[in-house]
This record gives C-alpha cells, sequence and structure tokens, in this order.
C-alpha cells in the first residue's frame, strides 16, 4: 500500500486532552507548564514551560488512522507518513564541566536516529529540546555548549547541508528534581528541504567563538514535496550574521526576531511561491520569553505585529545570555 500524503496541521486547544486524543488523525497532544493535565497516552506530552497566557493544548493532526504506542524510551505515534517521536532522560552526574548534559544529548540522539530508520521515517524535519539551564557554566563548560558537543556525537556521520530544523530552550527549574533533557520529533518517510535565512550565517557554520561544536540544525524547513504541510520555522532570535543584536531592548529584539521570519519565509518563497509574504492568521507561533517581567512588552508587541496570529507564550531561557525572546512555529495559507 502506497504512503499517503504527508497532512500536518498545528493547533491550540482550550480542552481537555481525552478530548482532544479522540481524534482518530491525531498525532500529538502537548501540555504546558506544571498545571498541565495528565494523561498516560504516548502521544501526550507535558512540557515543563510556563505558560504565560491562557494556558491551551498544542495539537498536531495528520493523516487517520493514527498508530501509537511506547517503544523503551521512546513514545511515538506514525500515521504512514509521518512520525512523532518522544525521548526524556535524566542526565548523568556531569560535574563541573556538565559533562552530564552531553552525556544525555549523545545517547538520545543516537536512540533516535536509531528509532526513526528503524521505522522507516528516516527524514528528520523538525526536533525541540528542552533543557534545564541552558545558559549555566563558562565557556566551553556552558552547558549549551555541551548539549551541541553530545548532539552531534548521537547523530554521527551527518551531512550538515541536511538537518532538520530545530528549537533548544532552557526550561526554568526550581532544582526540585533532577536535569533532564526533553527531546521530540516530527519525522517523515520523505525528504524536506532545509532553508537557510540570507540574513544569518548557518549555524552549523558559527565561528569557534560559539563553542567547540557548532549547533546542528536548520532555519527552517520546507516540507516534502506534495505534501500538505505549513512551512516549519526553527526557534528564531536577534541574530544577524552570528552575532546578537539589540541586547539591551526586548522590543527592539522582537523586531529583529520577525525580520529574520520576514527573510525565511522570502526564502521559502523563491520555492514555494503560494506561501503568504508575511505571517498571517495561517501562522501558529511559540514564543519563550526569558524574563517574566518582559512578558506584558512581548504580547503587546505581538498584538500590534502580527494582529490575530495564535501564539503560545511560554517561559523559558534561550540560548544565549543576552537574548531575551525567541520564536518558532509554522507558516500556512
Amino acid at each position: 500500500m502506497a504512503a499517503p500524503t504527508p497532512r500536518y496541521n498545528v493547533d491550540y486547544a482550550d480542552a481537555a486532552p481525552a478530548t482532544v486524543l479522540a481524534g482518530e488523525d491525531v498525532l500529538a497532544v502537548f501540555g504546558f507548564g506544571a498545571q498541565a493535565p495528565r494523561h498516560d497516552d504516548p502521544r501526550y506530552l507535558r512540557v515543563a514551560l510556563e505558560p504565560q497566557d491562557a494556558p491551551r493544548l498544542e495539537v498536531w493532526r495528520g493523516c487517520a488512522p493514527v498508530q501509537y504506542g511506547r517503544d523503551g524510551d521512546v513514545a511515538w505515534s506514525e500515521d504512514g507518513a509521518l512520525q512523532f517521536g518522544a525521548i526524556e532522560l535524566d542526565e548523568p552526574e556531569g560535574g563541573e564541566r556538565n559533562e552530564g548534559i552531553a552525556a544525555a544529548a549523545e545517547a538520545i540522539y543516537a536512540r533516535l536516529t536509531e528509532f526513526t530508520r528503524e521505522r522507516g521515517y528516516p527524514h528528520l524535519l523538525r526536533i525541540w529540546n528542552y533543557l534545564d539551564g541552558i545558559t549555566v557554566g563558562q565557556g566551553d563548560a556552558e552547558r549549551y555548549r555541551m548539549f551541541c558537543i553530545g548532539r552531534a556525537a548521537g547523530l554521527g556521520d551527518f551531512d550538515p547541508t541536511l538537518l532538520p530544523a530545530a528549537t533548544a530552550v532552557g526550561q526554568v527549574s526550581d532544582g526540585s528534581r533532577p536535569p533532564r533533557l526533553q527531546v521530540y520529533w516530527l519525522a517523515s518517510r520523505t525528504p524536506g528541504t532545509p532553508l537557510e535565512n540570507p540574513r544569518q550565517v548557518s549555524a552549523y557554520r558559527y565561528p569557534r567563538q560559539y563553542g567547540p561544536q557548532p549547533p546542528s540544525f536548520a532555519r527552517a524547513m520546507l516540507p516534502p514535496a506534495a505534501s500538505a504541510m505549513p512551512l516549519l520555522l526553527s526557534g528564531t532570535a536577534a541574530i544577524v550574521g552570528h552575532e546578537s543584536r539589540h541586547v539591551d531592548s526586548v522590543d527592539t529584539q522582537l523586531d529583529e526576531t520577525l525580520a529574520n521570519f520576514d527573510s525565511l519565509i522570502a526564502a521559502a518563497r523563491a520555492q514555494r511561491p503560494a506561501l503568504p509574504s508575511r505571517l498571517g492568521t495561517g501562522a501558529r507561533l511559540k514564543v519563550y520569553v526569558r524574563d517574566r517581567e518582559e512578558v506584558p512588552a512581548v504580547l503587546a508587541g505581538l498584538d500590534a505585529r502580527l494582529p490575530g496570529v495564535p501564539r503560545i507564550v511560554l517561559q523559558a531561557a534561550v540560548c544565549r545570555r543576552e537574548l531575551r525572546v525567541e520564536i518558532d512555529g509554522v507558516h500556512d495559507l
């Protein structure tokens, strides 16, 4: 039997997990924060990032019927064209150089790579990485830099020009539990097309000042040809070239972030002219704000710049100390 045409829709729902999960086309559902409801369905994932606006579920839909289950440490679902998967792992003790996060990242990415290939979904389209204390540590011992080392080791031999879109942000933990790395992904039977931003140096080509192992991700992912899927946007912040900009102003960082989205969308439209030229009501955004006291300014800025665009706003530490806001999401008609 031929695989179905890849379909992927993201939406936000004010509903109980059981209600949403009853849909035969549901690939995944995400609840955010300590008060997120619990459910034992493998397609449901609680994310330890606190919502800063009305708490809602994020819902992914594919093609019905969706199959799902657990395989050891992997929670998964598949519809014949796309696969959702998630792995969570407590970090081993890492010492002063934070080797624990590197070890956890290597283990998860090795397992992720093996699992997607064995199940017949070898093309990674999009990955989210949530880790504690992302900017803790100095120099090359910073936890994000150590995470990048572990991620690359787990991926093994890879062509950097084929890397998936991705987000990596920091969970704000109170220290009541061991540090934990949470990774989830969207993979496909057929490849997408990674995109880079003309305004930015590709992350995998960052100079040495950002660590011994550059980050392993693309700025966006065009979905597989002939699919019914949106443009997948990586975590995007106020970086031009490889340098952070506007370190003293969250409002101006928001402007620069949206300028980067405009540039990415223009690059995508060169290959998919039907895409709208600007973010609109067909987009779905997740907005990560480092400092809670700056949330009102970010909300006001989004209301003014992107009226009517659905969003979830979360408190999360961006991977550079000087960056105050990061946004990812999808862009569609």
